[in-house]
């Protein structure tokens, strides 16, 4: 495997030979702390910090963490090249054991293959429209969401999830960290913790779920994790989540533990899963963002917000906010898709300050709420995923399945959701042909400078969309070149306006379905339009012809 951690123990450090010292750049450094004292809820009684301190002076302090016993631990990925050191600061200064403690390691080149470590942290391009890696290698968000996979997987069958995953071109993976509306708990009662008032951590619990955590960078992906669920259905459903039952002094301590221990893994936070984050909820959101992100060690962060609610603006002025994360719609519904293709994502994407705009969680394939029309099939999970990564500027999208985010065991309704479609067990829902169709978006867009791309609608002279917003054509234009790609969803004629095609161009065909190139043919100037080979859905790429 790509990955090899460091483990060191704090008091004996200083000791060893500089060779037990090294680290690769952005791997993890591990060291464990001995408390001298006992305690009945270290979560409750004990804060632990750690100054580290990079080889040209930088200061970054992150939080180390309970994990049994009189055991701590603190991690920490190091992005400079050279020699590091740190000191422990404890809220409790008379526990030795944890406070004014110090050591230091040597941060070494990372020579393995695995693209996190190679291209470096994600950050936010300097354009703040696409994320892209520490040494600037543009990041195409590819994510899929197995919100219940580290909870409820075993290590053979999260393997086999993450190695299919890969094989399609994913590069992230969405998952809850505590128990939620769709998953309270395993089989023999345990969960990551318990309590309300003076909430408690299991640390035996979590220790299983950091083998899963591990597994996802092992294999190049990214670790997105949702701190806190906080749907509002109704109150029954809301009371099984953090995010909700939770006070704020106890959602903050939670959501720092799962900083503290997995923030050293290359990742992305989702603060908050699936809730309203509007009026005086953004006020509480935004508390809890400040407080927990102030030891994040520079990961990138966002919200995932309910179906249709745009929450930018309540959080456009947050400095820990990385990037606008929001969820389309699982229903087929004409408010939904206005909502989507000339609505919030395609409209506020120019507001100031820009950043970086994803769907979390558009359709899922296979998805079904009786009474509805039946369960979402491959094209119009398709067909939102176009929409998402054409109508703002393109930065990715997520994908979701039934089955595969409640990491079904058995085929029955996901749990939390009475009268839903029974779901295939997870290992069947990966083969699902939408699923399947992820890896031509993923080749798609590997073969196209995609993070130059705007929305530019106003080169259409008309909008099939405007009658039907089932066949919205999105189009997007390359900034500083001359080429655009557009999604027909129902095939057929793009016009366009009578000043947009002055020079001679090619244009190219590309089956969404199949994800070949199936047609290319030249155009004369003047030509105002262009006829799919067929009336399936269609991506077109239009530019300069080939050298």
């Amino acid at each position: 495997m790509f990955f090899s951690l460091f483990i060191l123990t704090v008091q004996s450090q200083l000791l060893l030979g500089a060779q037990f010292n090294r680290v690769a750049q952005w791997e993890r450094f591990e060291a464990s702390l001995t408390s001298a004292n006992s305690y009945a809820n270290p979560l409750q009684e004990i804060q632990v910090e750690v100054d580290f301190f990079s080889p040209s002076g930088k200061k970054q302090t992150i939080l180390a963490f309970w994990d049994g016993g009189k055991t701590w631990r603190v991690r920490f990925s190091p992005e400079e090249i050279g020699r590091w050191t740190f000191s422990t600061r404890a809220t409790l200064a008379s526990d030795s054991g944890l406070n004014g403690r110090q050591g230091e390691f040597t941060c070494v080149p990372y020579t393995g293959k695995n693209p996190l470590y190679r291209h470096g942290a994600l950050r936010v391009s300097d354009d703040r429209r696409y994320l892209v890696h520490a040494d600037g290698t543009p990041f195409f968000w590819l994510a899929d969401t197995a919100w219940n996979g580290v909870l409820k997987s075993d290590a053979a069958g999260w393997e086999k999830y993450l190695k299919e995953r890969a094989c399609k071109g994913f590069n992230a993976i969405q998952w809850v960290t505590g128990q939620w509306l769709g998953w309270r708990g395993d089989e023999k009662g345990q969960t990551v913790f318990s309590g309300r008032e003076r909430i408690r951590v299991n640390p035996e619990f979590c220790r299983r779920m950091d083998a899963r955590v591990d597994a996802l960078n092992d294999h190049g992906f990214i670790s997105a994790p949702v701190l806190l669920w906080a749907a509002v259905w109704n109150e029954k459903e809301a009371m099984e989540n953090p995010g909700v039952s939770l006070p704020e002094d106890q959602a903050i301590l939670l959501a720092k533990y799962f900083v503290a221990r997995w923030g050293a893994h290359q990742t992305v936070w989702i603060l908050n899963g699936d809730g309203d984050y509007r009026d005086e909820n953004a006020e509480r959101w935004k508390r809890i963002g400040r407080a927990v992100f102030a030891y994040s060690q520079n990961r990138l962060a966002t919200v995932h917000p309910q179906g249709l609610n745009w929450v930018a603006d309540e959080f456009r002025y947050e400095s820990w906010l990385s990037f606008i994360g929001y969820q389309s719609c699982h229903f087929d519904s004409t408010q939904a898709y206005l909502w989507h293709v000339v609505g919030p994502p395609a409209r506020e994407w120019k507001t100031d300050p820009a950043r970086p705009i994803i769907d979390l969680e558009p359709q899922y394939e296979g998805y079904r709420i009786p009474p509805g029309p039946g369960e979402t099939n491959a094209y119009q999970v398709r067909r939102a995923a176009y929409w998402s990564l054409l109508v703002s500027p393109t930065a990715g999208v997520s994908y979701g399945g039934s089955g595969i985010w409640p990491w079904a065991l058995r085929h029955e309704p996901p749990m939390g959701h009475p009268g839903s479609a029974i779901d295939p067990v997870w290992s069947e829902a990966i083969r699902m042909p939408g699923s399947m169709e992820r890896k031509h978006i993923h080749d798609l867009f590997a073969s196209l400078e995609w993070w130059k791309l705007r929305p530019a609608p106003e080169l259409l002279a008309m909008q099939p969309g405007d009658q039907d917003p089932r066949r919205f054509i999105a189009l997007a234009k390359a900034v500083k070149s001359d080429w655009l790609l557009a999604y027909l969803p129902a095939g057929g004629a793009i016009t366009f306006r009578a000043e947009g095609l002055s020079r001679p161009m090619v244009v190219r065909w590309f089956n969404p379905r199949n994800g070949k190139w199936e047609v290319e043919a030249a155009v004369k100037p003047g030509t105002l339009v262009l006829t799919s080979p067929d009336n399936n859905d269609w991506v077109l790429w239009l530019g300069p012809a080939r050298k």
